[in-house]
């Protein structure tokens, strides 16, 4: 029997690649976004892939969602909470309050929503269990200038995934979190560009093929429940991090 995996922004960039490179290894696949069309295109009309519009930051659509995609498959074994927004840069006294919300929203409660689903119907499945996957991004660890809300988020995303791991031994919950640098997506066009360092420069950064990420949540999938990746970093190797900068 496939297994089944619960995708979230799954209409484009990481969980677009990441979606189709677990429909091309033979998992069913639930995904999840706000807008029908970009799913249904990555859906592409296979048995194994199930689109549902869904808002993350509503629980009752996320926990509708969910029931639906565990009806259709009949169980969920893991999820990958990738939906995720950011805010642009600025200095924190000139940034919205508005957009702040929104990202915390989106990024920190869309998560919690989506883990609280995936959970519910983990424990209650026979066998039980599921492992749930957190994009955490580099920002977890390591802001950059002006990113108040999107680095606050990340540095609790890291916080709901150690919580998870460690409650999730009860009831054979697997959780872990991927921390991703630079990967090539629509996202990341002002990194080849150019983007302000921690001097103040403006200066281009090295990008990698956002395939490297599929692959990376697909291991990290595929592991058996007793194993885990807790944190796993895939960044692209020339980009400003583990030096000074």
């Amino acid at each position: 029997m496939a297994q089944t995996i619960v995708i979230t922004g799954a209409g484009s960039g990481i969980g677009k690649a990441t979606a189709q490179a677990f429909l091309a290894a033979g998992w069913n696949v639930g995904l999840i976004g706000r807008r029908a069309e970009p799913l249904e295109e990555v859906a592409g009309g296979q048995d194994s892939a199930l689109p549902v519009s869904c808002d993350v930051t509503d629980e009752a659509q996320v926990e509708s969602a969910f029931e639906r995609i565990a009806d259709h498959f009949g169980r969920i074994d893991t999820l990958f909470n990738n939906a995720g927004t950011g805010v642009p840069g600025s200095s924190i006294d000139e940034m919205d309050v508005a957009a702040w919300r929104n990202c915390v929203d989106i990024n920190l409660t869309g998560s919690f929503l989506c883990a609280r689903a995936a959970w519910r119907v983990m424990r209650g499945q026979s066998p039980q269990g599921g492992r749930i996957i957190n994009n955490g991004s580099i920002s977890a660890t390591t802001p950059r200038p002006g990113s108040a809300p999107y680095t606050a988020t990340k540095h609790a995303i890291s916080g709901l995934t150690k919580t998870l791991a460690l409650d999730g031994r009860a009831v054979n919950i697997a959780c872990g979190q991927i921390d991703i640098g630079n990967a090539h997506t629509e996202m990341v066009t002002q990194m080849v560009e150019g983007i302000v360092q921690a001097d103040g420069s403006v200066k281009p950064e090295a990008t990698m093929d956002v395939q490297h990420v599929a692959n990376a949540v697909l291991h990290m999938a595929g592991l058996p429940l007793e194993a885990n990746v807790l944190f796993m970093n895939v960044m692209a190797r020339d980009m400003p991090f583990v030096g000074r900068g």
